[in-house]
């Protein structure tokens, strides 16, 4: 079966690009396009589509918003978004990765990257490398809780080495690198980071720092 994708950005030609770009790929299939947020929730409900590829400033709606409604609770099957930014560093890639988005790719990223991204997401895997994730968490750490914050009842449901994990999560490591850590195998550290997921309820590795950080677990800068 094809990846359905829907493609939404306010620029007509760069949707263009995009569309050539992933029509040329045997298993992805664009579905639909839209130029705002609000043409993008019309689109998903009516279209059904994986992986929504969303621009973040649009007109009418912008792509934070639109992200939140369409992956937020109560969703069923809900689709993946991939946000697209102009810069990496950006205060609401922040709030996108909150909203629910799967992850980010920059719009000059390469069309090898761009098809790849759209395949790592389709199969439920954050397309984010961690340690962009932790930047963009400590240049914005203004916008997370101070740490004075009570700890979220959530935090309690996980074992000690479950939290040891999670903060590895946080901090960008990757499997291999969190099993060289804990001396355990990397099916373990798998398996671990999988009952993380569920107990807090997250999707995947980059709503795990996301909530490390905003829980107070992991404070901006901190090794």
């Amino acid at each position: 079966m094809a990846i359905r994708v829907l493609l939404v950005d306010d620029q007509p030609l760069l949707r263009t690009g995009f569309r050539m770009i992933l029509e040329a790929e045997q298993d992805i299939a664009v579905v639909g396009e839209a130029g705002d947020g609000l043409q993008a929730l019309d689109q998903v409900r009516a279209l059904q589509p994986d992986v929504v590829l969303m621009d973040i400033r649009m007109p009418r709606m912008d792509g934070v918003e639109a992200t939140r409604q369409i992956t937020g609770p109560g969703r069923d099957g809900p689709a993946k978004v991939l946000v697209l930014t102009t810069f990496d560093l950006d205060e609401y890639v922040v709030e996108a990765l909150r909203a629910g988005a799967s992850g980010f790719l920059l719009k000059d990223a390469p069309a090898n990257e761009l098809v790849q991204a759209i395949r790592v997401v389709a199969a439920g895997e954050a397309m984010l490398a961690p340690s962009i994730t932790r930047r963009l968490l400590d240049k914005y750490a203004g916008h997370l809780p101070s740490g004075e914050e009570p700890v979220p009842d959530t935090l309690h449901t996980l074992t000690e080495r479950e939290v040891e994990v999670l903060k590895l999560v946080a901090r960008g490591l990757s499997n291999a690198e969190i099993a060289a850590e804990l001396f355990v195998s990397e099916t373990t550290v798998k398996t671990h980071v999988g009952h993380v997921l569920t107990k807090l309820g997250l999707r995947d590795r980059v709503q795990a720092a996301v909530y490390a950080y905003e829980s107070g677990l992991v404070r901006p800068g901190a090794q």
